[in-house]
């Protein structure tokens, strides 16, 4: 399960945001990389809220002084914050405010670990139908802009637009 993901992060990023220059691939690496403890159906910290607020706070730090720098890692942050939310990890305080509740992961498993093989190919199906919106909706079918997602990570400006909607 990554489209539900890979694709729903950056979309909803790019509806509230209405940022061409937020890098979108970094949003969907962002809400994908809590996908490598599911493989393993074990819980790490980058299924917590101190995993996401750590990173914001490491590409903070180390991108002082380097603006273009940090606009292009601060997807990062924003896709594992929108992972907690896309996976229903809020569900789980034990799992959501680690360590509050003890400092092992012992026993914590993502919500996807959970969920039904039905369930997980249902949400797979419903991003894949976002996608196909989101391919229309930012004009990515024009072949300069699908070009410049692939190359910058950003969306064409014009397609950002309120009034593009």
């Amino acid at each position: 399960m990554i489209f539900w993901f890979a694709i729903v992060a950056p979309v909803i990023v790019a509806e509230i945001f209405r940022s061409p220059m937020v890098d979108y691939r970094m949003v969907a690496l962002g809400s994908t990389l809590p996908l490598t403890g599911w493989l393993i159906d074990q819980a790490g910290i980058l299924h917590t809220m101190v995993g996401a607020v750590g990173s914001l706070a490491i590409v903070m730090v180390v991108t002082i002084g380097r603006r273009l720098l940090r606009r292009r890692l601060l997807g990062i942050p924003i896709g594992l914050m929108l992972y907690l939310v896309l996976d229903g990890v809020w569900t789980n305080d034990d799992l959501l405010l680690w360590p509050a509740f003890g400092s092992s992961f012992e026993g914590l498993t993502p919500p996807i670990a959970g969920r039904s093989m039905g369930l997980n190919l249902g949400l797979e199906l419903i991003a894949l139908g976002i996608g196909m919106w989101a391919y229309r909706r930012y004009d990515l079918h024009e072949p300069e802009n699908m070009e410049r997602l692939r190359s910058t990570g950003h969306l064409p400006r014009s397609a950002m637009r309120e009034d593009a909607i």
